[in-house]
């Protein structure tokens, strides 16, 4: 079987994650308008969406995948990177502006309308935080400038000109984290890579109502089976969105209410209005037939109710009736809900239409007709990607790839990475795990291997995880390598010229045998005979031996102390070397030998103290000001701020907020080297 050529640049697949289905589009751009190529739709087999948030990801994923196959199937190619647009469910929108003024006139560049329209968004951002309730988050998805001004002189574009007063106002749409974030889950199970995310109602929009339209008091409102999305437009300029819970499944369960059907079946019932009489089968089993007259006649009061929710909302956001309006979506071909809206809105009817006849000034197509109102989201979805319609002042590059972005306020490279896919281990390694045994009753530890430490670079510096990323910023990172646990065998602990008998946990043993933690090993001069078992010599039942650590008393004045050499990250994870053999480490403790049994009536006399061999290099720091003595590594290898974060109190796995990073006031990277009586802080940034 040929395998399929791969997904070039300029193909744009956009897929529209419905309530009841899944459309999608795959074209190109052609002279500034985009070609359709392939349509593909499919309906969820179950309700696995409701009001437009994704309920079953693995369904939904299950169907995206099976329109993603057909469309390969259709162009012979394989298709990786998708463009999506996230429902209108608990929409939230506010407007930010942000001036900028220049000593001199200047000549205005790309990078600084981006740092314009990012102003804008922090300041709508800033709007929403006083107003949100509880601890519920929400994520930018999308934002249109609803105005220019140059010098105070209305602008439709600043690139190019030059000025030195720049304003800009935009209308920043919020949802809420779990709308977007099921999105994404979708996609990453569908085997896609999001190429860009924006809102429903701004794709929509964008396809029936083109930039050259919006001068004149327009608004669009897209009816899907969950949520009614609504855009208004005016002067030139979007000035809001908003959305209704009420859509066509409110008249789906109406009839089945009526007719006591599968839901399946009410759907079906709702395309055949215009039919004389229609036949059906009942949950019951029995086959019914019913007028189309009854039908459309049961569908009046929620399509009623519909047409009164639109009309309520876009004159609470337009400030009265539009000069006219654009329904899109499936809902928007129920039979008589082009008069309902118009009746409501106190319109003419013939300021009221179905969208779908201004496509042709962004997209075309040879093999499809375009001119449907379902297809406004999805076409709207590929034609603001291929078009460059969608705002992305806020794309951060990671690896050499935008990144996904879910922006609630300031984001650190920390919280990015944590999107992305990256976890505290990634971060931070792990150092190998050590192996604990007893040889004739006396303990001993193997340290395992350090961890490979991350490499993070923000715009080719060492960057600290607790730093703000700002619009255009590229970050590097190399994920840690943790440590290889220390492995020994007998033959490590004894040495190959080992000649009298061994026995481990009481058997007999090879000496190529693995140890693991735990095991005791008992050694003796002699041999031991085959198939016999050995007795296992038990340590003295004493107290436990009391783990001492040395106390280091804090300096009184300073001492002038040699710089160690600086020692960088590794640019990238060096291959594993055959690692030196590690000595064996001794515990720092005394223990007492038993003494001989003493004779009855006379005293036991004191057993002396044996000395074992004590750790050199003990480190004292203060760790959120207080003080911390670490023993000494083996081989003198020094100490990491990375080293400090298990004593930090912060659970690495489960971050939900920055970190601060310092050591001596000053930020650091997780790879910097401590060294004596440094002041480290390790906490949670402040909110």
């Amino acid at each position: 079987m040929m395998k399929k050529k791969p997904q070039d640049s300029g193909l744009i697949f956009a897929l529209d994650i419905g309530t009841r289905s899944i459309i999608g589009i795959v074209g190109r751009v052609v002279d500034e308008r985009l070609q359709v190529l392939a349509i593909e739709k499919e309906e969820h087999g179950k309700r696995a969406m409701l009001d437009g948030q994704i309920e079953d990801i693995a369904q939904v994923a299950k169907v995206a995948r099976r329109v993603t196959d057909r469309l390969e199937k259709k162009l012979d190619c394989s298709l990786e990177r998708v463009c999506v647009a996230a429902a209108g469910r608990a929409l939230r929108t506010e407007q930010g502006s942000y001036t900028m003024e220049f000593p001199e006139v200047t000549r205005i560049t790309n990078d600084m309308i981006s740092r314009l329209e990012s102003g804008a968004v922090s300041e709508a951002e800033a709007m929403l935080g006083q107003v949100q309730e509880g601890e519920r988050r929400f994520y930018l998805v999308g934002y249109t400038v609803a105005g220019y001004h140059l010098d105070h002189y209305p602008m439709s574009t600043l690139r190019n000109h030059t000025g030195q007063i720049l304003e800009a106002t935009v209308v920043a749409t919020f949802l809420p984290r779990e709308v977007v974030e099921s999105l994404y889950s979708v996609m990453e199970a569908s085997g896609l890579e999001v190429a860009s995310l924006t809102l429903e109602p701004i794709a929509a929009l964008n396809a029936a109502i083109p930039a050259d339209l919006r001068l004149l008091n327009l608004v669009l409102t897209d009816i899907g089976a969950g949520t009614s999305d609504i855009a208004v437009c005016r002067d030139g300029a979007v000035v809001g969105y908003t959305m209704a819970t009420i859509a066509g499944d409110e008249i789906t369960e109406e009839l089945m209410r009526r007719f006591l059907i599968p839901f399946a079946t009410a759907e079906r019932m709702k395309t055949q209005l215009d039919e004389e009489t229609i036949t059906y089968r009942d949950v019951l089993g029995l086959e019914q037939t019913v007028s189309g007259a009854v039908v459309r006649e049961t569908v009046q009061q929620p399509a009623y109710a519909l047409a009164q929710e639109i009309a309520q909302r876009v004159t609470a956001l337009n400030g009265g009736a539009p000069s006219a309006l654009f329904l899109a979506g499936g809902g928007s071909k129920l039979d008589g809900i082009l008069e309902m809206v118009a009746e409501a809105l106190e319109m003419d009817e013939n300021r009221v239409a179905l969208a779908g006849n201004n496509y042709d000034i962004t997209a075309f197509s040879d093999d499809y007709d375009l001119n449907d109102p379902e297809l406004a989201t999805p076409l709207g979805i590929a034609v603001s990607a291929g078009l460059g319609l969608i705002s992305d002042s806020y794309r951060i590059m990671l690896n050499g790839k935008p990144a996904k972005l879910f922006r609630s306020g300031a984001l650190t490279v920390l919280e990015l990475l944590m999107m992305n896919g990256y976890n505290s281990a990634d971060l931070l390694g792990r150092t190998g795990k050590n192996l604990n045994i007893t040889v004739d009753g006396q303990r001993m530890f193997f340290r395992g291997e350090p961890a490979v430490p991350c490499v993070l670079k923000l715009n080719g510096a060492e960057a600290a995880p607790s730093a703000v990323v700002y619009a255009g910023d590229s970050i590097e990172f190399t994920p840690a390598v943790s440590g290889s646990p220390a492995k020994r065998t007998l033959k490590d602990l004894l040495g190959a010229d080992f000649t009298g008998g061994v026995t481990l946990n009481g058997r007999l043993a090879d000496l190529g045998t693995l140890l693991n933690t735990g095991d005791q090993i008992v050694t003796s001069a002699h041999g031991v005979h085959s198939g016999q078992r050995a007795a296992v010599t038990e340590p003295p039942k004493t107290a436990p031996p009391r783990v001492e650590t040395p106390k280091v008393e804090p300096a009184r004045t300073k001492v002038p102390r040699a710089e160690p050499p600086k020692v960088g990250p590794p640019r990238a994870v060096p291959p594993k070397a055959a690692a030196p053999k590690p000595e064996l480490v001794r515990e720092e403790v005394q223990e007492r030998p038993a003494a001989p049994p003493s004779r009855p009536g006379e005293k036991e006399p004191e057993p002396a103290p044996v000395k074992r061999p004590r750790l050199n290099g003990v480190l004292q720091v203060a760790l959120n000001g207080k003080t911390l003595i670490l023993p000494g590594k083996p081989e003198g290898v020094p100490y990491f701020v990375m080293d400090l974060l298990e004593h930090s109190g912060i659970d690495f796995e489960h971050l939900d907020r920055g970190v601060e990073l310092q050591v001596n006031g000053e930020e650091c990277a997780f790879t910097q080297e401590l060294r004596p009586q440094d002041e480290v802080i390790i906490r949670y940034l402040e909110t």
